[in-house]
């Protein structure tokens, strides 16, 4: 089962899904913003992808942070604040049976889903 982690208003997540569809790939929709995500997850995650790669620093999420966490984030403070603020979490975030893909390029999904 492929699970895709996200919000559906993002573009990145828009050409994610587009092209699993196009592709005629079937998974379920995890939407952040609706259903959330927990520590635990988050904690799986980040053991099978280092948690810097899941955290956003691009978005407005991160730059609305106090200086003093950006400078301070490390694991656990960066799993805390992506428990509390799904947005500051890379999209999308798809989970297969074997693998754990952050961030859409088509080069990627080519790899995994061909």
């Amino acid at each position: 089962m492929i699970t895709v982690y996200g919000i559906p208003n993002c573009d990145t997540m828009k050409k994610a899904r587009k092209w699993l569809q196009e592709n005629n790939i079937d998974y379920a929709f995890h939407d952040y913003k609706k259903q959330g995500i927990t520590k635990t997850k988050l904690k799986d995650w980040c053991k099978q992808a280092d948690w810097e790669m899941l955290l956003n620093r691009r978005g407005t999420t991160w730059r609305k942070l106090d200086d003093n966490t950006k400078a301070s984030i490390n694991k656990t403070l960066a799993i805390d604040i992506m428990a509390e603020n799904t947005s500051i979490i890379k999209r999308p975030v798809i989970e297969t049976d074997d693998d754990l893909l952050i961030g859409f390029s088509v080069e990627s999904f080519e790899q995994v889903f061909k």
